[in-house]
């Protein structure tokens, strides 16, 4: 990894700049990568800013720096560029061969405490369809990069079993179909209970617009569920546990796991908002609106410049801006809701879950959930909450409600908790013209110009997660089975899954995620463009150079890399000119630069983008140079080394993308 150097070129620099101009405090050091690796390794652009401080020109202040700096482990040599850089040099065979058969070091990360990251939150009335992918791509990548960076990270999947969704869902089994809790039980027995619910959800919302008087029906079961003790809730408790644990199958296809599953019940039975709501009024962050069309509500005041909520009705000219966060008929907004919870995840509310084992993840360990009764098991349960820094993973649309919450945390006093608590946003998933008609999509003659089709669950006119997935799976089975006539029926089932799985997360996270991207089959799945079936494509050929050397000549991997050190490294220091190999180790060991990039931009195309060139330069070596077939032995044993370097480090990359390499493709 590259980190490390960097770090000490900077503080070896800093230490010097203070030795030579102890009167002037040192800017920022910049280490910058040349552009091409004959001219270095790193660059350090230290004396442009210093020579506004010290009246020197920068050609002048690098020739002191570079006289005056000492030894700095892991650099060979540094040199003056004519411009005025620091050109630093790596020990190039030392690099290598200390990064070699052997997992990284954990890094040593600014912040330990805890973080917790909170994703999916897919509401529990339906399937999950292909706009909670994104959502869930990038939350999961968020959690493996900062676990890669050496925080702590605590996943939590939000589950709003209280909300009108599920209430919806309910009054269709109990108006539109006529089935009590047993039938549904019954029901549920079936496959895909949330495909069934899917449709379900579409024809009760027809059933309102066929008559609004008809959403009384949904306010009086909304109003039961929150209350609790009754045959409605019982069954919405149903529906809502059924529908997670399908949630959770089809995550866990896409490699996706979590901690604790917090459920919005147990936020209302153990009484978080009355909490929540007694600190509110005391700090007068809240206050009951005693006229006008809000008269009876608990609401919030909005800051000026804040962006309404996009059904929030407009206020009457000179009216204060206010967000309901009690109606006036004593239920909770869910803006309420989420104010407790994040109360909760900040330890600052003063009381607690109760904890029981939902269920286990295929490595059996136990998925945590909140609960509102003491259970036997929550002895064993690890301490959840209390975090430092908190990201909310949720669209771009709830960007004001998101605001709210840390408006509510800075009327409270806790404005650092605020700045802590992090909106990651991300804009809508559309369907391309072409995808949208091969799932079966009739496309209306005016759209099919349009760059995107847009889906409503809500009408029933969506993707479902499983089925997008079963559909690239099927996709990829021909090509896998096309490209590997030997291979048996399971076999090949479970690469193409792999690179069904591949496809998808990575075209979720190669856009920025403040566009709007139009999912294309063809272009996820392809082997030969911008993909993520690419990636997997370049890590499993770089497999193959070792499976074919070990069927040849009996040559196991680490028997090239043992005493690699000791090896003449005339090829990786760059003979002839040549820096091919070195370029593509070097490149390989930014990793954990460009992890430490997109956590603090929290802009994940960076990683898809440095990935996907990775890949790129490998293909390149490796139809320019030989190392099955390289006669000298001292090349051969380096070229493997890099290679085997780069492929562990692309193995790495797309690990933080949720990606596994296949066997075969």
């Amino acid at each position: 990894m590259l980190l490390p150097v960097e770090h000490a070129i900077r503080e070896a620099v800093a230490t010097t700049i203070g030795r030579l101009y102890p009167a002037i405090d040192a800017p920022e050091i910049a280490v910058e990568m040349p552009p091409t690796r004959a001219l270095g390794d790193l660059a350090i652009a230290i004396a442009f800013p210093l020579a506004r401080l010290v009246r020197k020109a920068p050609r002048a202040i690098a020739q002191e720096l570079a006289v005056a700096l000492g030894p700095i482990p892991g650099v060979s040599r540094i040199e003056v560029a004519p411009n005025g850089y620091l050109n630093a040099f790596l020990d190039r065979p030392a690099f290598l061969a200390a990064r070699l058969g052997s997992a990284p070091p954990t890094p040593a990360a600014a912040d330990r405490t805890k973080t917790i990251v909170e994703h999916t939150a897919i509401n529990p009335n339906k399937a999950a369809h292909i706009g909670h992918l994104r959502n869930v791509a990038l939350g999961d990548t968020l959690v493996r990069a900062l676990r890669f960076s050496g925080a702590p990270v605590e996943v939590q999947n939000y589950i709003d079993d209280t909300g009108v969704q599920v209430a919806d869902v309910v009054v269709g089994f109990r108006e539109l179909e006529h089935r009590d809790l047993a039938a549904v039980r019954t029901l549920a027995e079936g496959e895909r209970f949330d495909y069934t619910c899917w449709d379900l959800y579409a024809h009760v919302t027809e059933w309102y617009e066929q008559d609004k008087a008809r959403l009384d029906v949904r306010a009086a079961a909304l109003h039961a569920i929150e209350h609790g003790g009754n045959d409605i809730a019982e069954m919405a408790a149903f529906v809502a546990d059924r529908i997670v644990r399908r949630h959770l199958e089809t995550m866990r296809r896409l490699n996706v796991g979590y901690d604790l599953l917090a459920w919005e019940s147990d936020i209302l039975r153990l009484h978080f908002w009355n909490r929540a709501f007694e600190i509110l009024k005391a700090q007068g962050a809240v206050f009951l609106q005693t006229q006008g069309r809000l008269a009876g509500c608990w609401v919030m005041r909005i800051e000026e410049g804040g962006d309404r909520e996009p059904e929030e009705p407009a206020e009457e000219e000179g009216e204060s801006r206010e967000k309901v966060i009690v109606r006036s008929n004593g239920t909770v907004t869910y803006v309420g809701k989420d104010i407790a919870y994040q109360f909760w995840k900040l330890g600052k509310l003063g009381v607690d879950f109760h904890y029981r084992v939902f269920t286990h993840d295929p490595a059996g360990r136990p998925l945590w959930s909140t609960t509102s009764e003491a259970t036997p098991s929550e002895k064993d349960a690890p301490s959840f909450g209390h975090a430092s820094r908190i990201y909310n993973v949720i669209d771009v649309r709830q960007s004001y409600l998101q605001a709210l919450l840390g408006q509510a945390l800075r009327a409270m006093g806790y404005a650092e908790e605020a700045d802590r608590s992090v909106h990651f946003s991300y804009e809508m998933v559309a369907l391309s013209p072409n995808t949208a008609r091969e799932l079966g999509y009739a496309i209306a003659e005016e759209d099919s110009a349009r760059p995107f089709v847009e889906v409503s669950g809500r009408k029933g006119q969506g993707v479902k997660a499983d089925d997008l997935l079963d559909t690239l799976t099927a996709k990829a089975a021909e090509e896998v089975g096309r490209r590997n006539a030997d291979l048996d029926a399971g076999t090949r089932d479970r690469i193409a899954g792999q690179i069904a799985v591949a496809a998808v997360r990575y075209f979720m996270v190669k856009f920025s995620r403040g566009k709007v991207i139009a999912f294309d089959i063809d272009e996820a799945l392809s082997f030969e463009g911008e993909s993520g079936p690419y990636l997997q494509y370049a890590a499993v050929r770089a497999n193959n150079i070792f499976h074919r050397l070990a069927e040849r000549e009996g040559v196991q991997a680490a028997a090239l890399l043992d005493g690699i050190a000791q090896v003449p490294a005339a090829e990786l220091d760059g003979r002839d000119g040549q820096h091919d190999l070195w370029a593509l180790v070097l490149e390989a060991g930014r990793l954990d630069a460009i992890v430490d990039q997109v956590v603090r931009s929290l802009e994940f195309s960076v990683l898809a983008k440095y990935a996907f060139g990775l890949a790129q330069m490998f293909n390149a070596f490796y139809h320019r140079y030989s190392i099955l077939n390289e006669e000298e032995a001292d090349v051969r044993r380096w070229r493997a080394a890099g290679v085997i370097y780069f492929r562990d480090q692309l193995t790495r990359a797309l690990d933080l993308m949720g990606i596994e390499v296949p066997a075969r493709m």
